[in-house]
């Protein structure tokens, strides 16, 4: 029998960690397979450890990982991966948005497709505003049509994947991981689930708009180029106005069809738009040069304070 394991980040999860126990325990309860669940506290400010500690503390299955701090979401599912050693992992959050009770039928596709993943398609978003509908819908197309990878549209982190999947993804060393467009870069066999999405039971969603940009920044420029190009084109555009607008006023003072000396609104838009291509140009650029400087300075995704439940 295969064993599974339930990968479950928590940040300030006071207010659903206890219901999250209780229904992914009662379904793991109904799986033949071995179990456990591996929870990870991203520095979380309220009472989510010490509920967690009470609850590693009543049943051994439950795993939990504590972090020295705040290191975000997908830090806190990369460090659930690196501690599992089981042959299959689910990575859901503990909002319970993604419904535990819906593992049977995933592990059932698993193994009827013999897929390395199942990735959770969702049908439907209950609770969610039309904004955050409409520009998860706008990211997960622009991603597809700028990166050299295809992305499964309308997905999240929410998915099964398997050992060989795990292994690939431990030899992963970058540090701003965008982990659903890595687990698609590593390939292998992946089908879909489609689901109906719930809204959270309790607590406040942990993405508010500063981090969804951040977000989807970062995996916009972790996996393509194509803003770099994107840069380089404006720039070859801005040149070749420039070029017409010199030719132009040149000929217009010498056959006297333009009044050049009193254009005071072609010489304003002149300097806004090479300016405004200058500033987007080194912007591009600036980005990636951080990307790189935080890579080279090769300093640890996440720090690890305390763990329960684990045999070293």
């Amino acid at each position: 029998m295969k064993k599974l394991a339930l990968i479950i980040p928590c940040y300030n999860e006071e207010m659903v960690i206890a219901e999250a126990y209780r229904r992914t325990k009662a379904v793991l309860d109904t799986i033949q397979n071995p179990t456990e669940i591996i929870f990870i506290n991203d520095g979380s400010r309220d009472k989510t450890r010490e509920l967690l500690e009470e609850i590693a503390k009543k049943d051994a299955e439950v795993k939990v990982i504590h972090f020295s701090r705040n290191f975000g979401h997908q830090p806190a599912v990369t460090a659930g991966i690196h501690h599992c050693d089981a042959d299959l992992a689910i990575i859901l959050d503990a909002d319970m948005q993604d419904p535990p009770e819906l593992i049977p039928d995933i592990l059932a596709l698993q193994e009827q497709e013999e897929a390395n993943v199942v990735y959770c398609v969702r049908k439907s978003r209950a609770g969610e505003s039309r904004f955050k509908l409409l520009t998860a819908k706008m990211f997960y197309r622009t991603m597809n049509s700028m990166s050299e990878v295809d992305f499964p549209l309308d997905t999240g982190d929410f998915r099964l994947i398997d050992r060989k999947v795990m292994d690939e993804f431990d030899r992963l060393k970058e540090k701003g991981k965008y982990i659903r467009g890595l687990i698609s870069w590593v390939g292998f066999k992946q089908v879909p689930f489609y689901y109906e999405r719930e809204a959270r039971i309790a607590g406040e969603t942990k993405y508010p708009l500063s981090k969804m940009f951040s977000f989807a920044s970062n995996a916009l420029l972790y996996f393509s180029k194509r803003p770099l190009k994107l840069a380089l084109g404006l720039g070859f555009v801005a040149v070749v106005v420039g070029i017409i607008l010199a030719v132009w006023f040149t000929l217009g003072k010498i056959y006297g069809f333009s009044n050049a000396e009193s254009g005071w609104t072609s010489i304003m838009f002149t300097i806004i738009f090479f300016g405004g291509v200058q500033l987007i140009t080194v912007g591009v650029l600036g980005t990636y040069i951080g990307i790189l400087f935080d890579e080279i300075k090769a300093r640890p995704e996440y720090i690890v304070d305390e763990k329960r439940n684990f045999n070293e």
